[in-house]
């Protein structure tokens, strides 16, 4: 309907969170806030249908909630995803990881692997019956850059960019080979020991998050990068709600 009213789609993490207005057919405005920031809604003077919300800071998910005129649809484990959840303890699935999940099930099949480079960097495993299945966890790449810079005396704070050389000319160039290609051999490793697991040879490997791009794009295994993934996934998930 061409006078249909957009919906907001909101994603808390850590590090920043975003605001979204979307449609049935694709995502229309984004706006990111720092998260600590975050203290008014973006988009709060746009008529909207509807809210839905994944977050993983529960005291900034509160905040949000108090300042939301629409009472919003909270994606867990327990959400009409669309897709299975096949995990042991569902209660500690992070939202948005699900709705990478979804994300990727929807816009790129399974069996499936997002790369989500977060605060943390996640791996998220959809198999071939598109069921979330689990994945892992590891530090994300400006956490272990800052750490270099909290811990020593002489280390700067960097910017974190693709080195010109392999061998670093300057500390910041040092550093920031450890960091970019240093970080793409714990990626590629991890991508091929889960590409040996039974039935995910042939999963599609999919790239988002902060800094996606800048380490995808020399690492053959990922398939795709997608910045809008865990917003998309958001949006399928608000789309089967109000089908339903």
């Amino acid at each position: 309907m061409k006078n249909e009213r957009p919906f907001l789609l909101i994603n808390i993490n850590n590090t920043n969170t975003g605001f979204a207005l979307a449609s049935a057919k694709c995502i229309l405005r984004i706006v990111k806030v720092p998260t600590l920031a975050v203290k008014k809604i973006p988009f709060a003077e746009t008529p909207i249908s509807g809210v839905v919300l994944a977050s993983v800071v529960p005291a900034v998910t509160k905040r949000v909630r108090r300042a939301l005129s629409t009472r919003p649809l909270i994606v867990s484990a327990g959400s009409d995803l669309g897709i299975g959840v096949r995990y042991p303890n569902k209660k500690q699935i992070g939202a948005d990881r699900l709705a990478n999940a979804v994300g990727v099930a929807k816009l790129y099949g399974a069996p499936a692997i997002v790369v989500d480079f977060g605060t943390a960097v996640t791996f998220d495993i959809v198999n071939a019956r598109s069921e979330y299945v689990g994945g892992v966890i590891a530090p994300g790449l400006a956490s272990v850059t800052d750490y270099l810079y909290q811990r020593t005396a002489l280390l700067p704070r960097i910017t974190l960019a693709e080195p010109r050389s392999i061998i670093g000319k300057s500390t910041v160039g040092a550093m920031r080979v450890g960091a970019v290609i240093g970080y793409r051999g714990l990626v590629k490793e991890i991508l091929h020991a889960l590409k040996h697991e039974r039935g995910m040879e042939k999963a599609v490997v999919v790239a988002t998050g902060g800094y996606g791009e800048l380490i995808a794009e020399k690492i053959p295994e990922i398939d795709h990068v997608n910045p809008l993934l865990t917003l998309e996934g958001l949006r399928f998930i608000y789309l089967r709600s109000r089908a339903a």
